[in-house]
């Protein structure tokens, strides 16, 4: 850790309210779940500190966690490996440089004219049954390539294709009841790249088996009788493989940690080389964050970055009831209030908070393109006249729009750490000065 003569930030706790933003729903007066939530702690933040707004992308584009949180690490998305990767190594898979990684889970499926058509994208299935139809279609190979499903819990697991294989191809999961499944395709460019040909090819040619041993498995004639509906088939999204990539505390200059929860994001703090202490979940959004943030307390003077999230405020959304989010947004703004006090009175720490993406309680979207809003809380940040965290009044805010890699450089700036641009230490250019460089030695 640096040392200054007078108080003023060197490290940071990053809040991550996931899926925060949103939209404004007559129920609510026409305002987004968080301008109507009582939130007297995070505004009174707000009053103290800088505000603005964050997209990790485009203004418009709606992410999801994975490629948000790659892209405020400091990371450029053309290094992203792909969500199936992270999944993958949060579940222990271990991948080769050439292996593919998947997500997958099992459906229900109509045929219509030699067409599969989605009829249940999120079956029920019981624990026995989950075993039973993984085990049929545990693995297979297919132009050369080796395919293996391992269950990861509920309907859900990890597809892992093996040699020379490519994730440069379609999904299948069309996401939404009644639609065709997706064709799995090479995507635009690759049309000609045989690893990639050979990849989509061999999926389909797996994923018709399976329909094949799961149609015929004895499991769904019970299902049949019990008038439920079959087990027959999986889908896939988001295929990933390793890329070589700078840890974070190399690429940033500080070392990380994450206190979060899931698979995804215990893959994405091992890809990234971010420190992990897996976080409490409850029925309670204002008991796990109050723990998340007593974890970071005992540990934080042995990091300059503390990663905290919270994945209460989208899972709220998701259930399209606005009412809902702003009552989850009121606990967690209690639990701001009572377990922050350590952070805010030390000079050293910048707070931090934000969201990853805007999720909207309400119509057909799973995310949305809004912005979210930011608070920087610490020494020395410039004071605006927001008075209200939330996502309209944020935007009059001294910081702004920040998008993309805007979020780190100004992270790091606002701990004192900005290195002047074309200083160059080492030779990835680092955007901070540091002592991990080679030291120059005579001959």
């Amino acid at each position: 850790m640096t040392d200054f003569n007078s108080p003023s930030p060197n490290r940071c706790l990053l809040i991550l309210l996931d899926g925060l933003g949103d939209r404004s729903y007559e129920e609510l007066n026409f305002q987004t779940p968080l301008q109507a939530a009582h939130t007297p702690n995070l505004d009174q933040l707000a009053k103290t500190g800088a505000n603005g707004l964050f997209h990790a992308t485009f203004l418009g584009e709606a992410l999801p966690s994975e490629n948000a949180h790659f892209v405020m690490f400091g990371y450029d998305l053309s290094d992203f490996p792909g969500r199936g990767v992270f999944e993958a190594l949060g579940e222990n898979v271990q991948l080769a440089a050439d292996d593919t990684a998947l997500l997958s889970h099992f459906v229900s499926l109509d045929i219509a004219e030699d067409t599969f058509i989605l009829k249940d994208g999120k079956p029920e299935l019981t624990a026995n049954e989950i075993a039973s139809f993984s085990g049929a279609i545990a693995e297979y190979t297919a132009q050369k390539i080796q395919i293996e499903f391992i269950p990861t819990g509920g309907i859900r697991g990890i597809l892992k294709l093996q040699h020379q294989t490519s994730p440069a191809i379609t999904d299948t999961d069309p996401f939404f009841e009644e639609q065709p499944l997706i064709e799995p395709l090479p995507l635009e460019g690759y049309e000609s790249h045989q690893p990639t040909v050979a990849t989509a090819a061999a999926l389909k040619e797996y994923l018709v088996w399976c329909h094949q041993q799961l149609i015929n498995h004895p499991l769904n004639d019970v299902r049949r009788r019990q008038n439920r509906s079959l087990i027959n088939g999986l889908v896939t999204q988001r295929a990933g493989q390793l890329k070589p990539i700078l840890p974070f505390g190399q690429k940033n200059g500080i070392r990380g940690l994450s206190i979060s929860s899931g698979p995804m994001y215990r893959g994405l703090a091992s890809y990234v080389g971010l420190d992990f202490l897996e976080g409490h979940n409850s029925d309670n959004p204002e008991i796990d964050l109050k723990q998340r943030l007593a974890m970071a307390e005992t540990v934080w003077n042995e990091y300059d970055f503390i990663h905290i999230h919270s994945k209460w405020p989208d899972k709220a959304a998701h259930t399209k009831k606005p009412g809902f989010k702003k009552q989850v947004i009121e606990a967690l703004d209690k639990a701001v209030g009572s377990s922050l006090v350590p952070f805010v009175q030390d000079p050293n720490t910048l707070i931090v908070i934000t969201a990853d993406h805007s999720t909207p309680s309400g119509g057909p979207l799973v995310h949305s393109g809004e912005p979210v809003p930011v608070i920087f809380h610490g020494t020395g940040m410039r004071r605006d006249q927001v008075s209200s965290y939330d996502e309209i009044n944020a935007a009059s805010g001294s910081l702004g729009l920040m998008r993309g890699k805007e979020f780190m450089l100004t992270l790091l700036n606002a701990i004192n750490r900005a290195k002047l641009r074309g200083i160059m230490q080492t030779p990835h250019d680092c955007p901070v000065w540091t002592t991990d460089y080679q030291p120059f030695r005579r001959p």
